[in-house]
């Protein structure tokens, strides 16, 4: 009579999702927690004209604001995935909401553009921890089947409405309150998070092992100082002692955390991940439309509302195309692949991308927006043709106890690549419009020769990013080789013999 009880009040702790009490609101945390890492990822682009003027940033300088955040963000996703494994999925859980929720807190009160950079940084480190974990945590909470099934599509559309969210509620917020919004409005949704998930999130189980800091610090800086000093050759040229010395430190911060994983029995990122051809393919196609995309939003943003003239909210509305083509694009792609195979969408794709983008190279100061709203669309629907072959085309063939790992990268690659496209594209547009400016004269040019310039430099940048979109389509052409598409299981497995609880 006695021991029913106790074994039952042990299983709960451990998490047995059969025994879970609270599994619907779980899952309201889980997703709320998704949805804002996935939002602040793009809801400060809303933002970045009026954060550029009050906190009088740079035009290079300003790329750092999304830069700093998806570095971080990319560089620790799978150190925050591990250390879930290691010391409880429900604990780290809580210490990344509670990180990002106070990084959240201090940007929105930031007078300098260190402090706000700082901030973002923080903020990109709670989201590594949180992002991993919760989707871990649907896994403990959830019986596998149906119902794991339903919580999983439910968390796959809240991170995909994050992104698209993003743009329209930063623009609400910064048209009506203040760009420091953006930030704040990520407070009350953690607080409550964090201080309902010791109630409604069960205990997980931990397993032996050590965490790979050495791997996970050596590239994270050294993606850091690549994306720097491709920043700091706009404003000083590459001949430039910081610029060249930036850049070599990044070749042996990146060199050494090749070497570490090569030898470390606790590798942040083994490298036999990489083996498998259509996998590997997969991972540098994502790199490199990351790489294109990323920039699209940082201009465009900044070009309808610094050079056309739109506010802040009209310039959120001014994607909704955007977000409805990427959706309506993944659903139907989804339903698709399984007859047609993961190839042929993976090759359009990208394709559609570079044409997308080198349409939005032709956009002058006197555009309407209908000229702007054609290249979005095309952009849409290439970007959602594209992500659901990549995620399966990943997954496939994973062993079940790499099924996080190989996800996880696929997410690092998204940030880490967008990051150094973004790099790279505004110093371009740096370089261009600084080079129209002179021409035109920057004693004596006006508003008009101003936004010409500036147009110029976005329309360079758009060109370029198009051409590495178009590197995405060569490689899945010539890489990426169709198998049938089958199911693949997205849980996370990490269950391992004599598991603590924490």
């Amino acid at each position: 009579m006695t021991t029913a009880p106790a074994s039952t009040s042990h299983v709960a702790r451990t998490g047995d999702p059969t025994t879970h009490p609270h599994r619907r609101l779980a899952l309201v945390l889980i997703c709320a927690v998704q949805m804002m890492v996935i939002l602040d990822g793009t809801i400060v682009n809303i933002a970045l004209p009026s954060i550029q003027r009050q906190l009088h940033f740079t035009a290079t300088g300003l790329e750092w604001v999304i830069a700093a955040y998806a570095l971080a963000f990319g560089g620790l996703l799978l150190l925050g995935g591990r250390s879930g494994d290691l010391f409880g999925r429900r604990r780290m859980f809580v210490v990344g909401v509670g990180i990002f929720t106070a990084a959240s807190l201090i940007g929105g009160l930031a007078t300098d553009p260190a402090w706000l950079i700082a901030a973002r940084v923080a903020q990109g480190v709670g989201g590594a921890i949180a992002s991993p974990t919760a989707l871990a945590l649907i896994q403990s909470t959830f019986p596998e089947g149906r119902e794991r099934a339903r919580a999983m599509g439910v968390y796959a559309a809240m991170s995909g409405a994050g992104g698209s969210l993003g743009l329209l509620l930063g623009g609400i917020l910064t048209d009506v309150a203040s760009w420091r919004w953006v930030l704040f409005v990520n407070v009350p949704i953690g607080v409550v998070v964090a201080l309902s998930a010791g109630r409604v999130l069960g205990t997980t189980q931990t397993r032996p092992g050590k965490l790979d800091l050495p791997g996970a610090l050596s590239v994270t800086l050294g993606m850091t100082a690549l994306v720097f000093g491709l920043s700091h050759a706009a404003t000083s040229g590459w001949s430039n002692g910081v610029t060249s010395g930036s850049l070599v430190a990044a070749v042996v911060l990146l060199a050494t955390f090749v070497a570490i994983e090569r030898r470390s029995p606790h590798a942040l990122m083994p490298l036999h991940i990489f083996a498998e051809r259509n996998r590997a393919g997969a991972y540098a196609v994502m790199l490199a439309l990351a790489a294109s995309m990323f920039a699209t939003f940082f201009f465009i943003t900044q070009f309808v509302q610094n050079v056309l003239g739109y506010s802040p909210l009209k310039a959120g509305i001014a994607f909704l195309p955007m977000t409805i083509g990427i959706g309506g694009t993944a659903t139907v792609v989804s339903r698709l692949v399984g007859r047609i195979g993961t190839r042929r969408p993976m090759t359009i794709g990208p394709l559609l991308a570079a044409g997308g983008l080198m349409w939005l190279s032709f956009a002058g100061v006197h555009s309407g927006y209908l000229s702007i709203m054609g290249p979005l669309v095309m952009l849409a629907v290439g970007m959602g043709s594209t992500f659901v072959p990549l995620t399966l085309t990943v997954m496939r063939r994973v062993q079940p106890q790499e099924a996080g790992l190989a996800s996880a990268l696929l997410n690092t690659g998204q940030q880490i690549g967008g990051s150094l496209g973004l790099a790279v594209l505004v110093t371009v547009a740096t370089s261009v419009t600084a080079a129209h400016r002179a021409l035109a004269g920057a004693g004596t040019i006006g508003a008009a020769a101003a936004h010409q310039a500036v147009t110029s430099g976005y329309d360079a940048a758009f060109r370029i990013a198009s051409l590495v979109a178009f590197g995405a389509f060569v490689i899945a052409v010539s890489v990426i080789r169709d198998a049938a598409a089958t199911p693949v299981s997205l849980a996370v497995h990490a269950v391992e013999p004599e598991p603590a609880v924490v």
